[in-house]
């Protein structure tokens, strides 16, 4: 079974892309940058840590609508615009969690939509 999953918890689909995509009990999140719902705008100011706070509540609006949490995410990528940012990032991702970590990777790229600083793409197991 697959299904879409759109929610206004979230930013909106902005190409050719959905929020995110169930493939059974499994629920696949689109890459989130820190846009603001609400206004469609960057939030942070290209700062790493301000920018990994709304990455997080854009992940967490995508993952309630859903009835899901922090608890149900199996893997991240987390996508940084440069390696010098992770102590950062790393801090604001952990507290986003309880127990156990999920899988993770952890890469630095050379450019991102809307020069944002970071993205993570996530996937939940609702089973």
């Amino acid at each position: 079974m697959r299904k879409t999953v759109v929610t206004d918890k979230a930013p909106a689909a902005v190409g050719a892309y959905s929020q995110g995509t169930y493939a059974g009990d499994f629920l696949y999140l689109s890459g989130q940058i820190a846009l603001d719902p609400a206004t469609g705008k960057m939030v942070g100011d290209g700062d790493p840590a301000a920018e990994t706070h709304q990455v997080m509540k854009n992940i967490q609006g995508v993952l309630s609508s859903q009835g899901l949490s922090f608890d149900h995410v199996v893997k991240a990528v987390i996508y940084a615009a440069s390696m010098k940012d992770f102590p950062e990032i790393n801090k604001v991702y952990a507290s986003y969690f309880s127990g156990s970590f999920p899988a993770r990777c952890f890469v630095e790229v050379s450019g991102m939509a809307l020069n944002a600083k970071v993205e993570i793409d996530i996937v939940a197991y609702k089973g």
